[in-house]
């Protein structure tokens, strides 16, 4: 009997070995050790407390007990982030991608397309663009949707002299992700280069790609009147105003067209109800996670600090 229950206990062991070895300990309760939770209270406390180096100490420990603990990697990186320390976010945001499930993986693409932008945005303010081009480069594979970093490869490329692949860069995104910052890029491009009727056909393809997108409508009109093409801008806004009729911007376009052709009357008119509509003629953005407002595009939301929220 001794050695069947020594065999049966051998045998106990060698399964746990297996299990260890096929299937990480679950990642969000610490596993089967009581002190990752003491750890990462202590970690959080040298966080708040602003001890960037101890604090990384013990979240490294809480790693060490449970290396699957999806927490303190998460900690990690987000401490990285706040401090600035971007290359520190790589590793734990890698860890983290090939951790999560399925379902969260594009949350944390996201993450790391933000955290290569981190680092590109370092290289461009050391002066070294072409350094940064790798950096955003990752961003885009991380993440095609992640809008700054592929604003950030063209003007890395353009600071670095190379203004030919700048605007492919934003010519293929244009293609695949018709975004106003992308589409203003290659507006100033063709601008220029002296190619009106390239910024026209710009706009047009863009809107037949997201025909329910006003704030491409009103970029194409606003081509329309810089172009001094005043019977297409007045066609196309007055169409716009049926969709819109209270989008103070596109009365005070009206208002430009109609003082431009001399008609005080209707100019006036057009003017009064933008300012009656709103304090400002720009297109307002929102947050797509927050929904703090903003007047303009950025590529961080000033109200939650997220990265590639801002909608128009």
């Amino acid at each position: 009997m001794p050695t069947l229950i020594r065999t049966v206990r051998a045998l106990a062991s060698v399964l746990a070995a297996v299990n260890r070895l096929l299937g990480a300990p679950r990642a969000e309760s610490g596993g089967a050790d009581p002190g990752v939770g003491a750890v990462m209270g202590l970690a959080a406390d040298a966080r708040a407390a602003g001890r960037y180096a101890d604090a990384v100490s013990l979240y490294r420990e809480a790693l060490q007990r449970n290396r699957y603990y999806l927490p303190a990697l998460r900690a990690l990186r987000d401490l990285a982030v706040e401090s600035g320390r971007w290359q520190d976010a790589l590793e734990p945001e890698r860890r983290l991608l090939a951790l999560v499930p399925a379902a969260e993986r594009p949350r944390e693409a996201e993450w790391l397309a933000t955290i290569y932008y981190g680092l590109g945005r370092e290289r461009m303010a050391a002066g070294a663009p072409r350094d940064a081009v790798g950096h955003f480069r990752d961003a885009v594979r991380s993440d095609r949707r992640f809008v700054p970093a592929t604003i950030a490869l063209g003007d890395a490329f353009a600071a670095a002299g190379d203004h030919r692949e700048a605007l492919r860069v934003w010519e293929r995104a244009a293609e695949a992700t018709p975004a106003l910052p992308i589409l203003a890029r290659l507006e100033r491009a063709y601008r220029e280069a002296g190619r009106p009727t390239r910024m026209i056909a710009l706009y047009q393809a863009a809107i037949e790609r997201a025909p329910d997108d006003l704030a491409l409508a009103v970029a194409l009109g606003r081509v329309y009147v810089e172009l001094e093409m005043l019977d297409e801008a007045a066609d196309h806004f007055e169409k716009i105003e049926v969709r819109a009729p209270d989008l103070p911007v596109v009365h005070a376009f009206l208002g430009a067209i109609f003082e431009r052709r001399g008609q005080t009357r209707e100019a006036f008119e057009e003017y009064r109800r933008g300012l009656q509509l709103a304090h400002a003629f720009g297109v307002p953005h929102r947050c797509s996670a927050c929904g703090a407002a903003a007047p303009m595009w950025q590529d961080r939301c000033a109200g939650c600090g997220r990265w590639n929220t801002l909608r128009p």
